[in-house]
């Protein structure tokens, strides 16, 4: 637990949680919902007084993914937001089918729904949809591989989250323990071409 805090008085609440399904047809969905509320009483310009533990902001994301963790579709719901304008960020969320969740989503957020395109919130939960999806899909296709008696990995290639932590280090006692195959590994460098 963290260390006894300071007297204080709890003031806001930002819930946001994040689930993964693997969908009869093959294909997956990622739904992410965030939440915001106050612990007094809320003024909001547009809706007047909001009692304590209404939503500010209730929003809700779900992506479909195919298994090259492309984005096949994508559905909002905003049922609360500070201002009524804030609904009109739904429809350019439909710029990231086509995308791909891998390295870069950062920036592909950003040119295709960043600053005034769309909403600083659906654009934090988008970005952090891809941490669930890389948990759901290849974690339970890795438990699919198992279950059939089959190595997790069959493609040589370590799984996505070797290197990219303290825990995970390629030269680590965890990589050793847990994937001894991939203790040292080193992805292969392209040779530079000669001048």
């Amino acid at each position: 637990p963290l260390p006894a805090a300071a007297p204080r008085t709890h003031l806001h609440t930002r819930q946001v949680r994040f689930d993964g399904y693997h969908r009869e047809d093959g294909l997956w969905d990622i739904e992410a919902t965030l939440t915001d509320t106050k612990a007094y009483v809320w003024h909001s310009p547009e809706k007047g007084d909001l009692p304590s533990g209404t939503p500010i902001h209730d929003m809700v994301i779900r992506v479909t993914l195919d298994d090259a963790m492309t984005i096949r579709a994508i559905a909002t719901a905003m049922p609360g937001t500070p201002h009524a304008v804030c609904d009109q960020a739904q429809d350019p969320m439909q710029a990231m089918v086509g995308q791909t969740m891998g390295p870069g989503w950062r920036l592909t957020i950003d040119k295709a729904i960043g600053g005034v395109k769309g909403c600083t919130h659906l654009r934090e939960l988008l970005f952090n949809m891809a941490t669930a999806a890389y948990q759901t899909i290849p974690g339970y296709r890795a438990h699919l591989r198992r279950k059939a008696g089959l190595p997790s990995h069959a493609d040589g290639q370590p799984p996505f989250h070797l290197g990219q932590c303290m825990t995970w280090d390629f030269n680590g006692p965890t990589v050793q323990r847990h994937y001894p195959q991939f203790a040292g590994w080193q992805p292969l460098k392209r040779a530079k071409p000669s001048p």
